[in-house]
């Protein structure tokens, strides 16, 4: 049937605006998504939370209480681009998650380890990041150091952490910081730490105390492997391109941290990647608030699960969290300087990160293309 021009122009008209209505209700599903998750939970329902979905705590080699990767700024601008508002952050370990948090801004993170003592360590981070007005103070409680005069917030991180390096550590500080946190996070908080969490947040605290700026992964052997970067390091350090996305980086960045805290929005459980509760909690959790998963970093988590089939029970998990095209797991691998593999960079530098799809990779996985460590590492483009 041929049809005339103005029927022509009508039908156009029509197309047009269905794709509009269909655009609109597109970021109206989204907006209602971001919605039912909560803009900030109370602490009774923070505790609830740590509580419903943590197992049993578990063990690893070291304290870890800092980062060994440097490298870990480079996949920061693709993660940016890939994380939406009303996107979930899912980690693990310490504070290497608070960069990623800071620089995408999701709605909500949740951070899973299987040591009890690093749920410890980010109550002990979200004390001190609460009760500080700016990254100088921080700093200070941090180290039990006292501020170092003439620091505001335009200080470069490079400069704030020449100024700790100088300063001295004190024991009075200590002693009184730990009260005070103690307080903060049982009194203020209401949430019922053990004596022996306490106990661990004294010990976690120390390090702080005792190595400051220089505290390095390898803690208390610091000598004896240098090649770890320190704290200072990894807050000054920058991307590929020569761009610090540190939460230490600047104010801003130290702001937005502290939102999340002050909201209750970074939640600390303890689990097991292999093990059959904590992220199908989160898992189940994100499906009832219609929230997705934007990013899981998981360092090199996956090295130690294929050392037996454990990698199996945890991707069956991965699959129970929701996601789509734009979710990727943040990944880090080492050279032989550390362990495993060889070869990838230069000798000063011993890991990488990279971004790796999550439904491309179930797909491998459900496909048999991947059954050992080298094939995951190897989809590093």
């Amino acid at each position: 049937m041929k049809v005339s021009p103005p029927r022509r122009r009508i039908l156009a008209v029509l197309a047009v605006v269905s794709t509009l209505v269909a655009a609109a209700l597109f970021e109206l599903r989204a907006q209602v998504a971001g919605q039912t998750l909560p803009a900030e939970l109370s602490d009774a329902a923070f505790w609830q939370m740590i509580v419903d979905f943590s197992e049993p705590s578990g063990v690893f080699r070291s304290d870890n209480f800092v980062s060994n990767e440097l490298t870990y700024q480079d996949v920061v601008p693709e993660l940016k681009r890939r994380t939406s508002p009303d996107s979930v952050y899912l980690g693990v370990g310490p504070d290497q998650n608070f960069t990623y948090i800071a620089a995408a801004k999701p709605r909500m993170a949740f951070i899973v380890d299987i040591r009890r003592q690093n749920l410890i360590q980010l109550l002990l981070y979200k004390a001190v990041i609460e009760m500080s007005d700016d990254r100088a103070d921080f700093l200070s409680r941090l180290f039990s150091r006292a501020r170092p005069p003439g620091l505001d917030q335009t200080t470069t991180a490079k400069a704030l952490f020449e100024a700790f390096e100088g300063a001295a550590a004190s024991d009075a500080l200590f002693q009184s910081n730990v009260r005070e946190i103690e307080w903060w996070l049982v009194n203020r908080h209401k949430f019922p730490l053990s004596t022996e969490d306490l106990q661990s947040l004294e010990y976690v605290y120390s390090a702080f105390f005792s190595e400051g700026p220089s505290l390095r992964y390898s803690f208390p052997r610091q000598r004896a492997a240098r090649w770890f970067p320190t704290y200072a390091e990894l807050m000054i350090a920058t991307d590929a391109n020569g761009t610090n996305y540190s939460y230490m980086a600047n104010e801003e960045n130290y702001r937005t941290l502290r939102t999340f805290e002050r909201k209750n929005l970074i939640v600390p459980i303890v689990g097991d990647f292999a093990g059959d509760k904590a992220l199908r909690a989160v898992a189940h959790y994100l499906t009832q608030h219609n929230a997705t998963v934007s990013s899981f970093y998981t360092s090199n988590v996956e090295q130690y699960l294929f050392q037996d089939n454990a990698w199996r029970r945890y991707y069956a998990s991965v699959a129970t969290l929701p996601l789509d095209e734009k979710s990727a797991f943040i990944r880090a691998y080492f050279d032989i300087g550390f362990m495993y593999p060889p070869g990838i960079i230069t000798p000063d530098l011993h890991s990488v990160q990279y971004l790796d799809p999550v439904l491309g990779f179930l797909d491998a996985v459900g496909s048999g293309q991947v059954r050992s460590y080298q094939e995951v590492v190897s989809r590093r483009k």
